[in-house]
């Protein structure tokens, strides 16, 4: 199996089943298994807050038992769940390799969709990953800021780790705590490091 083809997330479905007014109860099995964030963004829960975590069905035209079937639900923020919404590839888009990149059979990140580096934008090298971040609004505002903000603190932590351990003592109700501690804590809730881009010329 190739490393596009091995999933970034591995499923564990529940026994139990879901059904249209059930189907919202999947969300503690769900953050289970996509380890806390947003199957599209990868924002954490513990940033955003699990009462802006929804579950969105990834294939929407489904219908009957398969639609609430645990395998096409996917934890979502209520941004991306908005964003993305009913929409599905219209057959002609399909043709041309449009669709939604699905991350419980795939590699999504690093393979179809990057980070640069300068603008923490996400680029879409595949048909499916442009489609994927346009429809799921992945280069909004706050998505940007977000990995703008965990780029400059992984930077802060890679380049002067003896700097931001002696200067950056905090003191807190009279204990000293190492803040580089503090500041990977933060880190392991931001969105997680995406790869840039591959170099012109590179065969991956």
């Amino acid at each position: 199996m190739s490393h596009s083809t091995t999933p970034r997330v591995v499923r564990h479905p529940p026994r139990r089943r879901f059904t249209e007014s059930t189907y919202r109860k999947a969300i503690p099995y769900l953050l289970r298994d996509f380890e806390g964030r947003c199957a599209y963004s990868l924002q954490h829960v513990n940033r955003v807050g699990v009462r802006l975590i929804e579950v969105d069905h990834f294939n929407p035209k489904l219908r009957g038992l398969e639609r609430n079937n645990y395998s096409n639900l996917f934890p979502s923020t209520r941004h991306c769940n908005a964003s993305k919404r009913d929409t599905w590839p219209e057959p002609h888009f399909a043709r041309l390799g449009a669709r939604f990149l699905n991350p419980t059979k795939e590699q999504d990140y690093g393979v179809h969709i990057f980070e640069d580096r300068t603008s923490a934008r996400l680029v879409g090298i595949t048909p499916a990953g442009k489609y994927h971040i346009r429809c799921c609004d992945l280069n909004a505002p706050h998505l940007i800021l977000e990995r703008a903000e965990r780029a400059r603190l992984r930077r802060l932590l890679n380049d002067y780790p003896v700097t931001a351990k002696l200067a950056l003592q905090i003191v807190n109700e009279g204990e000293m705590l190492d803040a580089s501690a503090l500041l990977r804590r933060v880190l392991e809730t931001m969105i997680p490091e995406i790869p840039g881009p591959p170099l012109p010329g590179s065969t991956g």
